[in-house]
This record gives C-alpha cells, structure tokens and sequence, in this order.
C-alpha cells in the first residue's frame, strides 16, 4: 500500500496541508473574532465544504481534499447567518449573503489564499497570499514537518493593512475600517489591474500603492506579476512503497 510523506502548511487565519491519502487542509483561526472561510475550487476541482463554515476564534477545520486540487481559501468577516437558511451578510469576503457559497467567489476587498497542489509526478506545489483583491484580514501559510523535500517558502500577510490603509482605498462598514482595496479595485483602469495593453510585466508596474503592500506584506503579491516573490512553491512528497 503507497504511503505518502507528511508535509504541513499553517494558514494565521491558518492553512495546513498533510499529503497522506490525498490532502488535509487544515484551517485555524488565530484571530480574536469569529472568521468565516470561503473556499472556491478552480475549474473541474471540487469545492470542500460546499464552500464556507464558521470558525471560532482559536478553532480549526480539517478538510479533505483530492491530490492536485487547486483552488482559493478567503476569510470573511463581520459575519451573520440564519442558522436553519444559511443566509444572511459578510462585511468582507461576502458571497451573495451564504454561508456556503457552493462555487461563489468572495467580494474583494479579501486577502486571497491560492493554490496547486502537485503530486509525485508534477514534482511541485504553488502557493501563496495575494493582495491583488485587496486587503481584509492578516493570513499567513508556511510549512511545518518534514517529507516535502526543501524550497517550502513561507506566503503571507500578517500584518493588518487596515491600521495603515491610504484614504483612497478605505472601506468601511459601520464607522470601523474592515478592509483595504487594491489598486485595481479602486482604479479600475486597465493600467491598474494589468490588462488588455498592460497584460505583461514589461507594461504593468506596481503603483504607489502596491510598493506599500509590499513593504509591508514582503511576502505576498501586491500586483499581478509579483511572481518573483510572491509565488511560493515546495517539493511534492514522493511516493514510496510500503515493504512487506
């Protein structure tokens, strides 16, 4: 019978990874309020969780998902659900007022956790923290344990971008800042979010406000091409055969 080495990743809201028969996410809440996840599975993976739970501050989640899933992680926040309709708001992160957003994606502004999962024979895995969406809570995803081989880079944004949010950017909800655009969002121009004639890196620079992001969050994206340091990547565990 295969067994797979274990390798740990932890996302601050917190997401670890243990490859034994496929792979566990586990997600803790290290915050000091409840968080919300949202989960969104790339196109032709699967969603776990139908898409969003509850978390207490210092709870965890253990999900199960298939070798090479590939997707997004989000925390929402400000949070209030009917508990019989599973309807009901999010201040950030929110998608279309559910608790389970059963392939929904969250409304930026939302720190984004996003990865693929390699396996034995694709050799990597990819990940990181993106502020490309913007900015709502801290997140950080590092490595812990062994059998994954080197290279495990640690992707994050652990501090709160809302304290030092330029004005421009702000949004807030009830008098309190819950989240911080990107330039992108706030801009909305081609020039800003790297497309059309700006839809290489030659082209499209970071603006005054992605070189603060980064700054502060050296170790997430602050722009769409921020491959340099923002990606992440960390050697699939091999397989190996159980002897008798």
């Amino acid at each position: 019978m295969p067994i797979s080495p274990e390798i740990f990743f932890l996302l601050s809201f917190l997401i670890s990874l243990s490859f034994t028969d496929g792979t566990q996410l586990i997600i803790v809440n290290n915050c000091k309020e409840s968080i919300w996840p949202g989960i969104l599975g790339n196109a032709g993976h699967t969603t776990p969780q139908d898409g969003g739970f509850h978390l207490s501050s210092g709870e965890q989640q253990v999900l199960n998902v298939p070798e090479n899933w590939s997707g997004r992680l989000w925390g929402r926040q400000g949070c209030c659900f009917d508990e019989k309709t599973g309807k009901g708001t999010c201040q950030t992160g929110d998608c279309v007022g559910l608790l389970q957003c059963r392939g929904l994606g969250g409304v930026p502004p939302a720190t984004l956790v996003e990865m693929t999962l390699g396996t034995s024979k694709s050799a990597l895995h990819y990940y990181d923290v993106s502020l490309v969406d913007g900015f709502n809570v801290p997140v950080s995803m590092r490595p812990v344990g062994g059998g994954g081989g080197g290279g495990c880079g640690v992707a994050a944004c652990e501090a709160d971008l809302n304290v030092c949010c330029p004005l421009a950017l702000v949004v807030k909800k009830q008098g309190r800042v819950v989240g911080c655009k990107s330039a992108c969002l706030a801009g909305k121009s081609d020039r800003y979010c790297c497309r059309g004639a700006f839809a290489d890196p030659e082209s499209c620079r970071p603006t005054v406000f992605g070189h603060l992001f980064k700054a502060i969050c050296p170790r997430a994206y602050s722009y769409a091409f921020d491959d340099s340091t923002g990606l992440k990547t960390c050697s699939a565990p091999r397989i190996c055969q159980k002897s008798n």
